[in-house]
């Protein structure tokens, strides 16, 4: 791979720094839960505003349905924390040549939600995207079982703000409690 110059930012905001004064960056390696990601509005407004660059998601949070999420959001990769430095590598060189590169288990699970005409599983999916960002990246975390105060943590919010994105998370699933809204998300 030729030389490269890299530049790091801490947060989302000193990213759109950085991308304002480097216009010229060929590809972004972005931390799904950097500071200020605010769930997924932070990777939708990079992409919006700079379109022309390539995006790669990385993150520890190895979920089919952040996954799908992210690329709904533009990035055009996803790239595991635990991945090697090969994969990254061809992760990099995928994207640079223009294609998509996602785990080939998301490519299934897309195959697969074509495939399937099940109404329930399509009602849920519904559901499901009616979940604002920031209740999607709740949803995902419970679904790896963090408790309250793990998620807000996690995405710098209040525990307070955390249980309040549970019961409109519940509301907008048609669920009576935290289990059930568990079950779904493992099954999306």
């Amino acid at each position: 791979m030729p030389a490269a110059e890299f530049l790091q930012a801490d947060s989302v905001s000193q990213l759109e720094r950085l991308l304002m004064d480097c216009c010229g960056a060929d590809l972004l390696l972005m931390d799904l839960h950097m500071p200020g990601a605010d769930g997924f509005s932070g990777l939708r407004n990079i992409t919006q505003c700079y379109s022309q660059l390539p995006v790669i998601i990385i993150s520890a949070d190895e979920n089919l349905s952040v996954m799908l999420e992210a690329q709904r959001n533009g990035a055009l990769g996803f790239v595991s924390k635990s991945a090697s430095i090969s994969q990254i590598s061809l992760a990099i060189e995928t994207v640079l040549m223009g294609e998509l590169s996602f785990p080939s288990e998301l490519e299934r699970l897309a195959q697969t939600a074509q495939v399937n005409s099940d109404a329930s599983k399509n009602i849920v999916n519904e559901q499901v995207e009616q979940l604002t960002p920031k209740q999607f990246a709740v949803f995902s975390l419970l679904a790896d079982g963090l408790l309250n105060k793990q998620i807000g943590y996690e995405l710098n919010i209040t525990e307070a703000t955390v249980k309040a994105h549970v019961t409109a998370i519940m509301r907008k699933l048609k669920v009576n409690n935290r289990t059930q809204v568990v079950l779904i998300a493992n099954k999306v």
